[in-house]
């Protein structure tokens, strides 16, 4: 595993010559430096560019501006494998949760990644929250995901302190996943399938070449070195924008003005429990309700089987303001006891916080008007570019069929 970035060393010398001798003689020439350039080095970066680097005679290059991978969003979650159930039948979340979940089980057992299916309920306390619940159910009908309706001595004798006032929806294939150990294994098969790996080397312009359509001779893509702060150039034949937190930076900064689009940061705060009164054995969450920017404040566990409540939705200015808001302590409690009431509330301690990055602010999370899809297409205009846009939940779930569709969209196999 590479543990410094590639783009220049302390020296001052660009090492790309050097780079290419050692691990791409066997490959066709070619006029760009590489085939693939995947900027972010998230979960769906990496697994975009573990993906490309299996196809032969390419080469594939991924760019993080940390000085490890996986360090924002896709490390800062609730590592929850998702069913697929909340979105509408023909969203590409609805459609990339569902395949890849599979895709993900198969991957962590073929793999040894730490998984298990938990399974989770969905829990009502009004009308409102029932209705959301029925629709869910219907939806579910449509697309073929598995879950059940609980009964009401079920919940009685096996919710272990839950309350589902007007009812319960099960989801069986729902579960969590080690994400950690999902990114370094997707880092470790890139790496033995060739691909190069740049971290902390922040990406400083990104251009298209081409007198005739842009990036139909390539793209250039200057970076910063973290280190010695110089600067270096490569080329690529093709450009993959995966970069999470900062891809509608890199949008904005390729079309024009009239094309740029805003991000809007969610922050989660999420909170620790401590208490050993409650044995809790399968994921917990409120139905959800109509304006909300997420689904709820809700009960997951890790691998270990301890609790964590979150995440809440708390908007700010920027993705770096990662420090947990403790005093939003009670408005998670609030929320906690509507379905957990015999929850220790001294017991929950601050954790940890995550930004979502959003493409719209207050827009429904799961349906409906102002309902934002995942943006995952090859940009229009322009040749080599595919363009990965408002990718949170469920992009974890979704990242290895995220992967396949990218492979799709610029080798033919998928049409828009």
């Amino acid at each position: 595993m590479l543990t410094r970035p590639l783009i220049s060393r302390a020296s001052g010398r660009s090492c790309w010559a050097a780079v290419r001798k050692a691990l791409f003689s066997s490959s066709a020439a070619r006029q760009a430096d590489f085939t693939h350039t995947v900027v972010g080095g998230g979960v769906v970066g990496l697994a975009i560019a573990r993906q490309l680097a299996q196809r032969p005679n390419t080469t594939t290059l991924l760019i993080e501006r940390h000085a490890s991978v996986g360090t924002e969003t896709s490390s800062r979650n609730s590592e929850v494998i998702h069913a697929g159930i909340y979105y509408g039948p023909s969203s590409l979340k609805t459609q990339l949760c569902v395949h890849g979940k599979h895709l993900l089980y198969d991957f962590c057992e073929k793999h040894s990644v730490g998984h298990r299916r938990t399974g989770k309920w969905i829990v009502a306390q009004n009308d409102v929250q029932r209705e959301a619940l029925e629709g869910i159910h219907r939806l579910c009908g449509e697309i073929g995901v598995d879950v059940r309706w609980v009964g009401e001595e079920e919940i009685e004798r096996e919710g272990e302190g839950v309350r589902a006032v007007k009812g319960a929806l099960d989801s069986p294939t729902t579960g969590i996943v080690d994400s950690h150990g999902l990114m370094m294994c997707l880092l470790g098969l890139f790496e033995d399938a060739g691909g190069v790996v740049a971290v902390n080397s922040p990406v400083e312009s990104v251009t298209p070449l081409g007198s005739g359509t842009p990036g139909s001779s390539g793209w250039e893509v200057s970076v910063r070195d973290g280190f010695s702060g110089e600067a270096s150039t490569i080329t690529t034949e093709t450009f993959i924008n995966a970069a999470g937190l900062g891809s509608v930076d890199i949008h904005n900064s390729i079309v024009p003005p009239e094309q740029h689009k805003q991000l809007f940061y969610a922050k989660g705060n999420y909170f620790s429990y401590a208490a050993s009164t409650h044995s809790i054995s399968r994921l917990i969450y409120p139905a959800p309700e109509p304006g909300a920017g997420g689904l709820g404040t809700h009960l997951t566990l890790d691998l270990g089987g301890r609790i964590r409540f979150g995440p809440d939705v708390e908007w700010v200015d920027s993705p770096e303001d990662l420090a947990v808001n403790a005093g939003r302590k009670d408005l998670a409690i609030a929320e906690i006891k509507k379905y957990l009431p015999g929850v220790d509330e001294s017991a929950l301690v601050p954790d940890y916080a995550g930004i979502r990055p959003k493409l719209g602010k207050r827009g429904a999370v799961t349906a409906g008007k102002g309902f934002h899809d995942f943006i995952i297409r090859k940009e229009d205009g322009y040749e080599g570019w595919i363009n990965l846009l408002g990718i949170e939940s469920p992009g974890l779930t979704s990242s290895l069929a995220i992967a396949e569709r990218v492979d799709g969209l610029m080798y033919g196999s998928v049409k828009e």
